[in-house]
């Protein structure tokens, strides 16, 4: 693990152990059971790895603009607005390069945009203020719940999950 220079490489380097996490779990469901659901009026496990691509997308986006602003459009408006192509890809392995695709650009804009830019206040979901940092962190906590949520479909379908296993392993 390399070292942490800034509060920005630190959530950085949460993000990307988040999202390996994540990928890891999306590549151990087998291709033919992305249209799994629990139940008739949940999502199905392309629906929940699409959704996780437009929140990350969203947020990247937002959180890099000059002019940040979550109330710019009402919610499914402001995914679109970055992340309309996502509901194309329903194959796994687009759904997987889609995964590594944007963490990769978002941490390029995320650096490109800086530590101090990260820093400044913005008006959230709620209309409360709050750094743009903090919205990172609570980008990557969505992301780990539904890291979580993949993990007990995986259950439910009788397949260890990939944490599990690699914890099983490492005993």
């Amino acid at each position: 693990m390399a070292l942490v220079t800034s509060l920005l490489e630190e959530a950085l380097e949460s993000w990307r152990d988040v999202r390996r996490g994540l990928i890891e779990e999306v590549e151990n469901i087998p291709a033919d059971r992305f249209d799994f659901r629990p139940a008739a009026e949940v999502k199905s496990v392309t629906e929940l790895i699409q959704h996780i691509l437009e929140v990350a997308l969203m947020m990247t986006g937002e959180l890099t603009r000059t002019d940040t602003d979550f109330r710019r459009a009402p919610w499914p408006e402001l995914l679109g607005l970055y992340a309309a192509h996502v509901r194309d890809a329903t194959a796994k392995v687009e759904l997987l390069g889609l995964l590594e695709a944007s963490i990769q650009d978002g941490e390029r804009r995320f650096h490109e945009a800086g530590e101090l830019h990260m820093l400044q206040l913005i008006t959230r979901f709620d209309g409360e203020q709050g750094t743009r940092l903090a919205w990172l962190h609570h980008g990557i906590a969505q992301e780990m719940y539904h890291r979580g949520q993949l993990a007990l479909y995986e259950r439910l379908m009788g397949i260890e999950p990939a944490l599990t296993r690699n914890i099983r392993a490492s005993s």
